[in-house]
């Protein structure tokens, strides 16, 4: 009866004596780990990156694009192409139910901005005062837009952070003008760094009175209209009503859709959710080869070993403990392997942590258990077969084909 601490320390030694052969599949089952638990932190980091982008937004806001989408399922749009614009009297006319508290229209556009012999080119983006509030956009100095009619323009705008640094460098901004193509305009206010939000980097954003972006792009038709309700309670009886607004004013004809955060989030997390298993599975494939190389390699090792193992068998090990000693050796080399790979991936998302900070990349605890059980299973079931031989030969048999060598 061989004993559990002995056996342990019997496979160690054999594995020591083999370091080569030893290391290819330490290399082969780490790189299969790596590979899960690195894409599944990617695709879960990018997951929770677009779903923080859209929860920002809260529940109680609809969000109308033009171009219509039936909710049966899929993707809404998101070109903001539609048979019919949205204009700024229709986003006015909203206005007149009861649930709608306020309105947000945009237009986004790139154009060059200017100061002196300083340019670049960026996002401008024409709005109101009240997306300051819709958004939570906080300002590091100045005043956000002031409240007017949407279809008076003023030549004041707010800049990033990013972009007062390119433009004016130490130089204070408030008070100074900026060009933007032909077109001029006061900064009024400056952004607080917030990054990116809705797939827009504010930092390096202008944002201007929307009758004034609608001059600068010429353009009559908005991108999004945000909807701010007063309860998200009535959300559905709100959008029919919105519809019949919209059905009215533009000749009977449903042209736009609506759509909430809710259904933004689900879809996309429903998008994301599979293709991070998808990019984990093609990662898991990985494992599969490595516990192949550890069948081959076993059963090599076996028919190198044939003298060890007739020597066992005369001493009195059971056939059992004789298979117990070859899927030791398999088994222990894919739970080093695995956590190997897991250190690994955890390193190199650290190191995407650090690069972009802004995209939570993390593998969850269930794609690290995950891989580290299918590789411990790998391990034990393509080991089974080549230790099912050894453990079947007689003791005779080994040493004499040994002998015969």
């Amino acid at each position: 009866m061989i004993r559990t601490r002995d056996q342990l320390n019997f496979s160690i030694r054999a594995l020591l004596r083999q370091r080569f052969r030893t290391l290819m599949q330490l290399i082969a089952m780490s790189i299969g780990v790596l590979a899960v638990v690195l894409l599944t932190g990617l695709g879960e980091g990018a997951r929770q990156y677009v779903l923080g982008e859209f929860s920002v937004l809260g529940k109680d806001i609809l969000i109308m694009l033009p171009g219509r989408k039936e909710t049966s399922g899929g993707m809404p749009p998101m070109t903001g192409e539609g048979t019919r614009d949205i204009t700024l009297q229709d986003a006015q006319s909203l206005l007149r139910l009861p649930e709608v508290e306020r309105i947000a229209p945009l237009v986004v556009g790139n154009a060059e901005i200017s100061r002196g012999a300083r340019s670049r080119e960026t996002l401008v983006l024409g709005t109101n005062s009240t997306f300051f509030d819709i958004r939570h956009i906080q300002l590091a100095h100045g005043q956000i837009l002031p409240e007017l009619p949407l279809d008076q323009p003023s030549p004041v705008c707010v800049i990033g952070t990013t972009l007062k640094q390119e433009l004016f460098a130490a130089e204070p901004a408030l008070g100074q003008w900026v060009g933007i193509d032909t077109y001029r305009c006061r900064v009024i206010g400056i952004l607080a760094d917030t990054g990116t939000g809705l797939g827009m980097n504010m930092s390096e954003a202008l944002m201007m009175p929307i009758a004034s972006s609608m001059q600068l792009f010429n353009t009559e038709g908005v991108f999004r209209v945000m909807i701010d309700v007063r309860s998200a309670m009535g959300m559905g009886v709100l959008s029919r009503q919105i519809e019949d607004i919209m059905r009215e004013r533009h000749d009977g004809q449903l042209d736009v859709t609506l759509i909430t955060p809710d259904s933004l989030l689900k879809a996309f997390d429903n998008i994301l959710s599979v293709l991070t298993f998808a990019i984990a599975g093609i990662g898991a494939i990985s494992l599969f080869v490595a516990g192949v190389l550890i069948m081959n390699m076993t059963l090599i090792t076996v028919s190198q070993r044939t003298a060890e193992i007739g020597l066992l068998k005369a001493l009195g090990a059971s056939s059992r403990e004789v298979r117990q000693l070859f899927v030791t050796e398999a088994v222990m080399l894919s739970l080093v392997g695995a956590l190997l790979g897991t250190l690994l991936a955890e390193i190199l998302l650290w190191l995407a942590r650090i690069q972009y900070p802004e995209i939570p990349f993390a593998a969850p605890l269930w794609a690290t258990a995950a891989a580290t059980a299918i590789a411990v299973g790998c391990g034990f079931l393509f080991s089974w077969i080549p230790a099912s031989r050894a453990a079947h030969m007689a003791p005779v048999t080994a040493l004499q084909n040994q002998n015969g060598k």
